[in-house]
C-alpha cells in the first residue's frame, strides 16, 4: 500500500506552482523580449535555444552530481554506462530532441506574431495532438468525456480566433492579419510537434528504468547539435557577423533561464502530480497571461468572445483532466 505523505504533497503543490509561474513568465517576457523595440539588432531567437539547451544540460549534471552524493567520479561513471555504452538507447532521445528544437523555434515565431493571451489558449491545442498521438502509439483508450472535452477544446480555440472588425488603416489590417496568420501557423505546428515529441518521450521513460535527469541531458545533447545547426544554417552570416550573443540584453538571458527551467519543472511535475492539478495549472496560467498581457503589456483587448471561447477551453482541459485521473491505490494490482 502507497501512501502519501505530507513531503511528497508539499512538492506536488509547490511543483504546480512553479509551473504555473514559469509558464506565465516565459510567455510574458518571451513576447516582450521579441516585441521590444531597441536600438541595437534584436537577438536571435536561433541562438537562445542553443543558449537554454547548454543550461539545462549544466543543471541536470548538477541534480545528478547531487544524486551521486556529490561525486563527480560516481557521476561521470553513471553518464558514461548510460550514454556512452549505450548509443542504441541513447540515440532514441535524437528523434524528439530534433522535434523539441523545432518547437521550441516555432515558439518564437508565434510570439512575435501573436498576442501572449491569444497564443497561451491556442497553444492548447497540444491537448488534442496529444491525445491523439497517445491512441495512435501508446494505444490507449480514451472516454466519452474526454472525446467530449476535445470537441469542447475546438469550439474554444474557434472562438479565440474568431476575426473581429477594428477601425484602422486598411493595409495596417492587411499587414496584422497576415502577422496573425504566421503565429497561427507557427503555434499549430508546434502543438503537432509538442504531442509527437510528449508521448514518443513517455513512452522511452516507460520502456527504461533511466534517471530523467539522464534522460535530459540526452535530450539536452542533441538538442544542442541540432540547434546549433539550425543556428549556422538560418543565421551563421549574422552570427559570424556580431557573435551569438548579439542582442542579448537583461529579458533575454530572463527567456533562456526560463525556457531551460521548463525542462526540469515539467520533469519534476510528471513524478509528483496528476493530470487534474496540472489541468489546473494550465488554466490558471492562461487566466494570469490574459491579464497581465491587458493590464500591463497593453497589447491585448480581449471581447466576449475570445472570453466565451477562453472559458470553453479552460473547461476542456479541466474534463479531460478528470477524465484521465489515475486509478486509487485500491483499484491497483501488484
Amino acid at each position: 500500500m502507497v501512501l502519501s505523505s505530507p513531503h511528497s504533497s508539499r512538492l506536488k503543490y509547490m511543483s504546480l506552482g512553479v509551473l504555473v509561474l514559469q509558464t506565465t513568465s516565459l510567455v510574458l517576457t518571451m513576447r516582450y523580449s521579441r516585441t521590444l523595440k531597441e536600438d541595437g539588432p534584436r537577438y536571435l531567437a536561433s541562438t537562445a535555444v542553443v543558449s537554454a539547451e547548454v543550461l539545462k544540460i549544466f543543471a541536470c549534471s548538477l541534480l545528478v552530481l547531487m544524486e551521486n552524493n556529490f561525486s563527480v567520479r560516481a557521476m561521470n561513471q553513471l553518464l558514461k554506462e548510460e550514454i556512452v555504452k549505450k548509443p542504441a538507447e541513447t540515440m532514441k532521445l535524437a528523434i524528439p530532441a530534433g522535434i523539441y528544437t523545432l518547437q521550441n523555434n516555432l515558439l518564437y515565431v508565434a510570439l512575435s506574431n501573436l498576442d501572449a493571451a491569444t497564443y497561451q489558449v491556442t497553444y492548447q491545442l497540444k491537448i488534442l495532438t496529444t491525445a491523439l498521438f497517445s491512441v495512435s502509439m501508446l494505444g490507449r483508450r480514451l472516454g466519452l468525456h474526454q472525446w467530449l472535452s476535445l470537441l469542447i477544446l475546438m469550439a474554444g480555440v474557434t472562438l479565440v480566433q474568431w476575426p473581429t472588425e477594428s477601425e484602422g488603416d486598411s493595409e495596417q489590417k492587411i499587414l496584422s492579419a497576415g502577422s496573425q496568420f504566421l503565429g497561427l501557423m507557427a503555434v499549430l505546428m508546434a502543438c503537432v510537434s509538442s504531442g509527437f515529441a510528449g508521448v514518443y518521450f513517455e513512452k522511452i521513460l516507460k520502456e527504461t528504468k533511466q534517471s530523467v535527469w539522464v534522460r535530459n541531458i540526452q535530450l539536452g545533447l542533441f538538442g544542442f547539435v541540432f540547434g546549433f545547426a539550425g543556428m549556422l544554417v538560418y543565421d551563421g552570416r549574422r552570427v559570424r557577423q556580431s557573435g551569438i550573443f548579439q542582442g542579448y540584453s537583461t529579458i533575454t538571458c530572463t527567456v533562456v533561464v526560463l525556457q531551460a527551467l521548463g525542462g526540469l519543472v515539467i520533469a519534476v511535475v510528471i513524478k509528483y502530480a496528476d493530470n487534474i492539478l496540472k489541468g489546473f495549472a494550465t488554466s490558471l496560467s492562461i487566466i494570469m497571461s490574459a491579464l497581465i498581457s491587458y493590464f500591463l503589456l497593453e497589447d491585448f483587448n480581449p471581447t466576449s468572445i475570445f472570453f466565451s471561447g477562453s472559458v470553453l477551453v479552460i473547461a476542456a482541459t479541466f474534463l479531460y483532466g478528470y477524465e484521465c485521473k489515475p486509478p486509487s491505490v485500491s483499484t491497483i494490482k501488484v
